[in-house]
């Protein structure tokens, strides 16, 4: 979704709506803010900001900016988690370069320790870049590649926006990450997160038992408003407040939406 300030600072937000200020995961670009790669003393250095609300973090590539493998040297020998991406769009080469290097990495680092699932493409669908049915054929990849290096447990996933996650793609994942963000579909504050578990609930029914995710959720803190959905801190610790809550009484995992502003990142990729 566009750069706006989604999270002017976590503590801000989290703190005044959580006794634990504590996230089940958070998205995270390691990217510096001038969007220079990372080296594994910058990624260690976040994830000490980060540690106080959560252990568990997503990336969207693992060969943009070779940012995987900081990432996962930075995370040796502690307790937190990674959900890898590898990044879709029209062109396969880009993928080809993701899976390469996740193989790569596979075999310098621990995954049955440190990675609780590979994500294959953000918002591919949405973007009219992949069919669900190309996509489908992308995870299956995955799942293949991990099973001859004996990391068939690792689950596989893809995220897409929760109109564009098509029954084929729903059949070829291990679980549903989708993407929902009640703010640009113009719902006001209000009627936020009635919206957002409705998109939940539907798709926990085509799932047909499948566990369903969120990948991504939120409210912008700053920025212009959309319709009747209005921006601002009060607004988006509220969406915050009762979307957790909601969410651990049902039991949804979630990764909120994010880590660090994204100063460098485009404001039409709608992974940003």
């Amino acid at each position: 979704m566009p750069a706006y300030q989604l999270i002017l600072t976590l503590g801000l937000l989290a703190s005044s709506v959580l006794a634990s200020s504590h996230f089940n995961g958070l998205n995270y670009n390691p990217k510096r803010q001038d969007g220079s790669c990372p080296n594994v003393y910058q990624v260690q250095d976040d994830l000490k900001v980060l540690r106080p609300y959560t252990n568990r973090l997503r990336i969207y590539s693992v060969h943009d900016c070779n940012q995987g493998e900081p990432v996962l040297r930075a995370m040796e020998n502690t307790d937190w988690k990674v959900m890898l991406g590898l990044w879709v769009n029209r062109d396969d080469s880009v993928y080809e370069a993701d899976l390469k290097e996740l193989i790569r990495l596979a075999g310098v680092f621990d995954f049955a320790k440190q990675v609780d699932a590979v994500v294959v493409g953000s918002e591919a669908v949405y973007r009219g870049e992949q069919t669900a049915e190309q996509l489908a054929a992308k995870v299956r990849r995955v799942k293949g590649e991990l099973a001859k290096l004996g990391l068939q447990s690792i689950p596989v996933t893809s995220s897409e926006t929760w109109p564009s996650y098509y029954q084929p793609l729903i059949d070829a994942v291990d679980f549903v990450n989708m993407h929902g963000f009640p703010f640009w579909e113009g719902v006001s504050i209000d009627k936020a997160n009635d919206k957002m578990f409705e998109h939940i609930h539907d798709l926990q029914a085509a799932a047909k038992g499948k566990k369903v995710v969120v990948g991504e959720t939120g409210w912008p803190s700053a920025g212009d408003n959309y319709g009747p959905a209005v921006t601002s801190v009060e607004n988006a610790q509220r969406y915050m407040q009762q979307f957790i809550c909601r969410a651990n009484q049902e039991n949804i995992d979630y990764y909120w939406f994010s880590a660090f502003d994204q100063s460098w990142a485009s404001t039409n990729n709608a992974s940003n």
